[in-house]
């Protein structure tokens, strides 16, 4: 069994309340829009991170982080990506193989906008855990966590964090 934290658009935020959840985690998955790798860095150092870029990423972090992550563990086909879309509305540039190599378990991000739902036509769950970083649109700030063992996915949780107002910079 494997005990995985999933975060998405920490937009180069990463605060206690997050790290404190990071320690209850058998693996920490970053779907994407990571802002500053002072983000990874952290996450690292405390749990096994699996991460993709995002469209606002920079070089940097398109170095050191693919664009797809596809795996599998504990018996669940795993694919995150930061802009995939969702059942019924996948991105044009994920369509064509999420149908032809489609996993059990398809992650995105990009939206700001909390989301599990069952893709009923591909048999495949697809979660984005909205946002957690302070930057964006979003007014509540989430993050999932769940477990994977022997090819199920059991005790999803959505974790909330209020909105930290942002500072006007000088």
């Amino acid at each position: 069994m494997k005990k995985i934290l999933l975060l998405s658009d920490t937009h180069g935020y990463i605060g206690e309340e997050i790290i404190k959840y990071v320690h209850q985690a058998d693996e920490v998955w970053h779907a994407g829009d990571i802002g500053d790798l002072k983000v990874t860095d952290a996450l690292k150092k405390i749990k096994p991170l699996r991460a993709v870029y995002g469209n606002i990423d920079n070089n940097q972090a398109r170095l050191e982080f693919p664009l797809h992550q596809k795996f599998t563990l504990e018996g669940i086909k795993v694919w995150i990506t930061h802009i995939g879309g969702y059942p019924n509305r996948y991105a044009k540039k994920v369509r064509e193989d999420i149908y032809k190599h489609t996993p059990d378990l398809f992650i995105s991000g990009h939206s700001h906008i909390l989301k599990v739902m069952q893709d009923k036509k591909l048999k495949l769950l697809h979660m984005n855990p909205g946002a957690v970083g302070i930057h964006g649109f979003h007014k509540m700030r989430t993050m999932l966590r769940f477990e994977i063992s022997d090819g199920t996915i059991q005790n999803l949780e959505v974790i909330e964090f209020k909105r930290i107002a942002q500072k006007n910079p000088e």
